[in-house]
């Protein structure tokens, strides 16, 4: 059974979808049943994917490689940053070329989770 704010992503398109409304028995996309996702919370390479906050401007930044920036190229990025409250879920959508960040108008103490998307890598929680 899905369950709220789950993420399943299809192989054959690499369509990503949350979870908004669970209880689902399972999830299919072209003609095949989706993977759910499980996100990574270590890094163990040298790329860095492993979200990290600071609190900044009445909210927080989220960036993605604390000691040097993931990077942003067509063929390798970051498509979102996520944070995840108790009962709301705020999403910032990346391009390449942009910082591997995003300011979310939530305070430290009120985050439950922060996720990001890698699109070489897939996803990463803290």
């Amino acid at each position: 059974m899905t369950k709220l704010r789950e993420l399943y992503y299809c192989e054959k398109c690499h369509n990503l979808v949350q979870i908004t409304n669970e209880g689902a028995p399972a999830l299919f996309c072209c003609g095949v049943k989706m993977n759910k996702l499980e996100a990574k919370t270590e890094d163990a390479s040298t790329e860095k994917h492993v979200p990290f906050i600071e609190e900044k401007d009445g909210g927080i930044l989220v960036k993605v490689g604390q000691n040097a920036a993931h990077p942003m190229e067509d063929k390798h990025h970051i498509k979102f940053i996520q944070v995840l409250t108790a009962d709301k879920v705020c999403h910032a959508e990346l391009n390449p070329g942009d910082a591997p960040e995003a300011w979310f108008p939530v305070q430290k103490a009120n985050v439950v989770k922060t996720r990001e998307w890698c699109n070489v890598h897939g996803l990463w929680e803290s």
